[in-house]
């Protein structure tokens, strides 16, 4: 059985509601409304302020069963606390500055990359235009958003030049080390 899936998903009634329909689970809250259908064999039921999931007897359905609590947990304090992401800006010129609701970076190429947010999705970039903050309810989104930003241009290793997450340690190389001693 799995330990993650037994755990009653627990949630304040007063500011969240949880309504089950056969596999779909949908969850209300202050922040937004995240809806999601979960395999079949998994038994969801809502009491009045938890969400209990059984799963068959099946050893294949073990890591199905934590996965699905996990995401009806993640929806929960979506809805109630947002989920936030950093991104770190590096290198001479580059920048993210915010046109309306989009996000233009100057990332040194010949063009500005534009991401535009989806529904549910905000953006923030502070005044020195260094560091950009993507908020949502939905933990799949924002971390998705977050990784395409990235893609845009991932930190290079020779000088850390590019976008990187908050904290993320960007490990670095050694130029060319011969070029001194050789003949």
């Amino acid at each position: 059985m799995s330990r993650v899936g037994n755990k009653p998903g627990v949630f304040d009634p007063k500011s969240v509601t949880v309504k089950v329909e056969g596999t779909t689970v949908q969850v209300k809250g202050p922040k937004g409304e995240l809806a999601q259908t979960f395999h079949p064999e998994m038994k969801i039921t809502a009491e009045k302020t938890q969400v209990a999931i059984a799963a068959p007897a099946d050893a294949a359905l073990d890591a199905m069963h934590g996965m699905t609590r996990a995401l009806i947990h993640n929806m929960v304090v979506g809805v109630t606390e947002g989920y936030k992401r950093v991104l770190e800006i590096e290198g001479v010129g580059y920048r993210a500055e915010l046109q309306g609701k989009n996000l233009v970076f100057s990332l040194g190429l010949s063009h500005q990359v534009t991401v535009e947010p989806p529904a549910g999705i905000a953006f923030s970039v502070d005044k020195a235009q260094r560091v950009v903050t993507i908020e949502g309810a939905d933990r799949q989104v924002v971390g998705e958003i977050a990784s395409k930003i990235r893609s845009a241009r991932p930190p290079e290793p020779y000088k850390g030049k590019g976008i990187h997450y908050a904290g993320e340690k960007v490990r670095r190389k050694a130029g060319k080390a011969g070029k001194a001693g050789a003949k």
